[in-house]
């Protein structure tokens, strides 16, 4: 049972839940209007036709709209030298493949982006039994453009900007979402990213698990997801 959590008959229960529901359904509100304002915010028009490294070789950020108007980018923690990727981009990526032919209904294409080098990325979506477009921007400084890895020089000075903020280098990799948009003549436009907890609702499992009356019951935990292992792990 939950800590401290109350035992009360069904109409005083009902009674509490009733007052829980206006506050769930103001909550709801407030997340439309945000996102009525994040659809509304202005766009970046993109100098460069990134290149990345593909499984059957180059790709442009403008092939992975797929002939779409709208594209999702997960930035995953993989670094170069890194054999396997973060546990915790792991979980989520979890959930993409089942998610994408819905969202592809919508005009929304979704693709991964990692530092690491493709051979290694592939070796690794393949234990995962993972299908979605996976690919690397070694080569390019893609991650590091949307503050999703560090560069060398960044490292070197110990601070790089996360979340739109000067952060120190803790890793040189962050989880990182970023949208683009193309328009009928081709022209790219970054929309929007979002960064550390801004990923968080995005995460299913965890969407269910809050539901729940111990919800993530992490706070014994040495960090929030130090529970979270890759799923053949378990």
């Amino acid at each position: 049972m939950a800590k401290d959590a109350k035992i009360v008959g069904r109409k005083e229960w009902v009674k509490e839940r009733l007052a829980l529901l206006e506050k769930e359904k103001a909550y709801q509100r407030a997340g439309d209007e945000l996102s009525d304002a994040r659809r509304a915010l202005p766009r970046v028009k993109l100098d460069e036709d990134f290149v990345f490294e593909g499984v059957d070789g180059d790709v442009k950020l403008s092939d992975l709209f797929e002939g779409r108007s709208q594209l999702i980018i997960q930035h995953f923690m993989f670094g170069p030298d890194w054999e396997a990727g973060c546990p915790s981009c792991s979980f989520w990526a979890d959930g993409y493949d089942p998610m994408i032919v819905h969202m592809n209904q919508r005009d929304v294409s979704f693709a991964v982006v990692s530092q690491g080098p493709i051979d290694k990325l592939q070796a690794y979506r393949k234990r995962m039994g993972w299908n979605f477009t996976w690919v690397s921007s070694f080569k390019n400084n893609f991650n590091i453009s949307y503050g999703a890895s560090a560069s060398a020089e960044q490292i070197e000075a110990g601070k790089m900007r996360y979340n739109y903020v000067e952060v120190p280098v803790d890793s040189t990799e962050l989880p990182v979402i970023s949208v683009f948009e193309r328009d009928v003549d081709g022209a790219l436009y970054h929309t929007y990213s979002t960064y550390a907890r801004g990923l968080d609702r995005m995460n299913a499992a965890y969407a269910y698990i809050d539901l729940t009356p111990k919800g993530r019951n992490e706070d014994d935990l040495p960090y929030g997801m130090a529970w979270v292992k890759r799923h053949d792990e378990y």
